[in-house]
């Protein structure tokens, strides 16, 4: 008798220690479900989106060093960069990549004189740097000391598959003025959020 119930509480202990099938099941199911996100968030994070830090002073007022922004790598699989849209792009010769702003496609021909940029004969309209430049006139001096065709690049005309690229602050920027029009292939895609500093987060105007 005394041993029957020492063989139920055994039982009893068992029994109770297991965990039922059904919250077995919900737990493979929030492991799955946390391993799924994981891999979703590594692939949007590496495949399609990727951290760019701006260095260096190439793109002021618009952006300055140690800003964190998103570049999103696929949208130009789909369609060509077009003109105002600011890139990030490999340039071999320097082992770094840019950040710059399309200033002209393939076909454009290109000119900049002095604070006048002129796209296939017509002035662009250049609102993301015109304070600027109005406040360099304020001082009698030009925003630009850099102009375009050079005696580096002679043609202002972009070949097929080339960009024509210049950073915002004109006069201390290393752009397609000197380096040449860059090759859609070197393009790692386009600059769409600021992100850090907080204080600095956007998105960025294109």
């Amino acid at each position: 008798m005394q041993q029957d119930l020492q063989q139920g509480q055994d039982e009893g202990e068992n029994q109770a220690s297991q965990v039922p099938p059904k919250q077995k099941n919900e737990a493979l199911e929030w492991v799955k479900a946390i391993a799924i996100a994981l891999i979703l968030v590594f692939l949007i994070r590496w495949l399609l989106f990727k951290p760019f830090i701006v260095d260096g002073p190439s793109m002021k007022p618009n952006f300055h060093t140690g800003e964190r922004v998103i570049v999103n790598e696929i949208l130009y699989d789909f369609r060509s960069p077009q003109r105002g849209e600011v890139i990030v792009f490999h340039v071999p010769s320097e082992g770094r990549d840019f950040i710059k702003r399309v200033i002209a496609v393939a076909g454009d021909t290109v000119k900049v004189e002095g604070d006048v940029v002129t796209v296939n004969g017509k002035k662009v309209d250049e609102p993301y740097i015109q304070g600027a430049i109005d406040q360099a006139h304020k001082n009698n001096q030009l925003y630009n000391n850099k102009n375009f065709p050079n005696e580096e690049i002679k043609d202002g005309v972009v070949p097929e598959g080339h960009i024509f690229a210049m950073g915002d602050n004109r006069s201390d920027s290393t752009d397609s003025r000197m380096i040449g029009y860059i090759p859609l292939g070197d393009i790692v895609g386009r600059a769409d959020v600021i992100f850090w500093p907080v204080s600095d987060m956007e998105w960025i105007k294109h």
